[in-house]
């Protein structure tokens, strides 16, 4: 099985007894040295209390360690919620000998429930007895939920010499929707970067990655993504310029995460990219491709393998965006389906339906009002999607 590791990190994960399954639900990294870091986290007025806590934490642009937990959102949970949240990280700074406030807190689970803590703290020094460099894949189990496989993925760059890595988890199969960060988000890279840069550089990513998917439409209360960066690699990153020379290795993880992410989507059973051009512009082409990939009637057509492009078209109708239907053009991959707003007859419908049946495929959409364009990655609605939504705190 394939290490994923990152110079200067370790990390490891025990099971708490938060889940219901009894598996893997708490997991750290941890940093050598205290590192640089910035974090992207839900735009939902209803914010989990390790969000709130990260959120003032974050500020000092320094960060040693993340605990994170599944199983419970500790959302919605009050007072109590909070000092929980402040429990869990000085359990872990007490345990690795830090300072409480160079240690972050993330959750994921159910919203409401109080959260444990006495089972946290219970295992807490077997939490950091098995810290080690190759436990970041164990981390990535950890933080499942409905996740039907673990996601990482690790990219090496060379910035002036000095090679480097940017190493990443994630977890995300429902709940997903474009609005910064809709899931929980973990980069470790050894480089150095001042944290306005690496601040730059996540937004930057996160805004053409995990802001361009969606399962479900539905954005969650915990979401997160948290970046540090060591500087171990001797590399450093300290002008614009040098930003965009690291940008292009973390754009790489986090566009591979994001896929990730979809692929795995609740019940999902084929990836779809819905790509817009044509638009007057980019964000009109992006309120165009999201309000189609957050389509339900679209997305059971593409699960029913029903080329049912006048959905289609009535989604991109409702998108708020100033376009001609009348002078529309709808592809299936490669396949011509609507010229000019109307269907191009039995023959196109039968060739699209076979692009509709494979695992992956392109819908392109061409409104030919100026030269806006955006794409998403989004999934079909499957019986399971509803199976497992409905089962969920069972």
């Amino acid at each position: 099985m394939e290490n994923i590791t990152c110079p200067g990190f370790t990390a490891a994960a025990v099971a708490a007894g938060l889940k219901k399954n009894k598996e893997k639900d708490l997991g750290l990294i941890f940093s050598e040295v205290p590192a640089s870091v910035a974090g992207v986290f839900t735009k939902n007025r209803v914010q989990a209390a390790p969000v709130r806590l990260d959120k003032e934490r974050i500020k000092s642009g320094a960060c040693q360690a993340v605990i994170v937990n599944s199983g419970n959102a500790n959302c919605c949970t009050g007072d109590q919620g909070m000092q929980n949240a402040r429990i869990m990280a000085g359990l872990a700074a007490s345990s690795l000998n830090i300072s409480e406030n160079l240690v972050l807190v993330a959750s994921t689970g159910v919203i409401g429930k109080p959260l444990p803590i006495e089972r946290i703290e219970a295992v807490i020094p077997d939490l950091v007895k098995t810290l080690k460099p190759e436990g970041i894949s164990d981390l990535a189990r950890a933080i499942m939920t409905t996740d039907q496989v673990p996601k990482w993925v690790s990219k090496k760059g060379v910035f002036k010499g000095h090679p480097f890595t940017v190493t990443g988890v994630a977890k995300g199969s429902g709940m997903i929707s474009p609005d910064l960060a809709t899931m929980l988000c973990f980069i470790c890279t050894d480089i150095g970067a001042p944290p306005d840069l690496l601040k730059r550089a996540l937004s930057v990513s996160v805004d053409q990655s995990f802001n361009r998917i969606t399962v479900d439409g539905d954005t969650s209360t915990n979401d997160t993504v948290i970046l540090m960066a060591n500087g171990l690699s001797g590399a450093v990153i300290a002008t614009e310029e040098d930003r965009i020379s690291f940008q292009y290795v973390l754009d790489d993880v986090l566009m591979l995460l994001a896929e990730k992410i979809v692929r795995d989507g609740e019940g999902a059973t084929k990836l779809i990219r819905i790509e817009v051009k044509g638009a007057l512009s980019d964000n009109d082409a992006r309120k165009v491709a999201n309000t189609i990939a957050n389509s339900n009637l679209v997305k059971t057509a593409f699960f029913g393998e029903d080329a049912n492009w006048g959905r289609i078209l009535a989604a991109a109708g409702r998108a708020g965006v100033s376009f001609d239907p009348e002078s529309t053009d709808i592809f299936f991959d490669d396949v011509l389906m609507v010229k000019n707003g109307v269907g191009c007859g039995d023959s196109a419908e039968a060739e699209a339906t076979r692009v509709l049946k494979k695992p992956e495929f392109m819908v392109r959409i061409d409104l030919k009002s100026g030269s806006g364009r955006a794409s998403v990655l989004t999934c079909d609605f499957s019986l399971d999607y509803v199976k497992i939504n409905a089962d969920y705190r069972s």
